[in-house]
Formats: C-alpha cells, structure tokens, sequence
C-alpha cells in the first residue's frame, strides 16, 4: 500500500491504495490529458458514499473491463 497526498477542491486528503492502481491512474491520467489531482478529483465528484479508495479501484477496474486498459491505446 502506498499512501499520497492529493489536493481535492482546495483540501488536501491521504490517498492509500496499491502501487499498481498508483500506476494505472497516472496512466489514465496522462493519455486524458488530465493532472493525477484531477482524475482522483473527478472520481471523487462521483463517487456518491463510497470510500474514496474504493472509487478509484472501481474506476480502474471498469477501465480494463470496458477493453480501455491504461495500458492499452484507447481508439
């Protein structure tokens, strides 16, 4: 587990989650064009009650089942 610090709406929050959804995120973020902080911000502007760790799971996982895996070039 890997804890980092990010900036959402002016406040700053820890963040723990395993270094390969670290990873796929900056992917993601980085082929949208998009700051991690934002990405994990946007995630964060819909994730409803749950946990924000667990959104951002969620948010990777449907990634790479929608066959957009940060990974692979999205067409």
């Amino acid at each position: 587990m890997l804890k980092h610090s990010v900036v959402i709406a002016g406040h700053r929050t820890s963040v723990s989650l395993e270094d390969a959804f670290w990873r796929a995120l900056k992917d993601i973020a980085a082929k949208e064009g998009v700051s991690l902080a934002g990405l994990v911000a946007r995630v964060d502007a819909g994730r409803g009650e749950a946990n924000l760790s667990s959104a951002l799971r969620v948010f990777v996982l449907e990634r790479a089942q929608a066959g957009r895996s940060p990974r692979t070039k999205e067409l």
